[in-house]
């Protein structure tokens, strides 16, 4: 079991925008120490794990995100896997199940969440439609 048993709670620590992204103000030090106080304060408050989510890049690509988007968010969530012990995830926006699955892997992060596995769903960025690559 990756979490406990029962209701666990996930702290899910909204990366800023990334570099690359349209918003970004913060250079990669600053993320990282942003990133880093977040999960620190979520671990401290008794979570029990912890997800790396790009949240900060609105507006969100359609489908795959760019390559950079992956290496920075590897960075990251090795970064917290390393200093915070609690199951990690990874989320990434707005649907890209293998770019989340890539950096879990690479990282050795516990899980990952998909927002659209089947089916679509409409949200406030467009409708979103599950993305299977064999």
């Amino acid at each position: 079991m990756v979490l406990r048993a029962g209701k666990a709670v996930v702290g899910m620590i909204h990366v800023p925008a990334l570099p690359g992204a349209p918003r970004c103000s913060m250079n990669l030090d600053e993320i990282r120490r942003f990133v880093l106080t977040d999960s620190a304060a979520l671990a401290e408050g008794g979570v029990d794990g912890l997800m790396v989510e790009n949240f900060g890049d609105v507006p969100f690509y359609a489908a795959r995100v760019p390559p950079h988007t992956i290496a920075f968010l590897s960075t990251l969530a090795l970064e917290v896997k390393k200093r915070v012990p609690l199951p990690l995830g990874i989320n990434v926006l707005r649907n890209d199940g293998m770019a989340a699955i890539a950096i879990a892997t690479a990282v050795g992060a516990e899980f990952v969440r998909v927002n659209v596995y089947a089916g679509a769903r409409l949200s406030d960025q467009a409708s979103s439609k599950a993305r299977h690559t064999r």
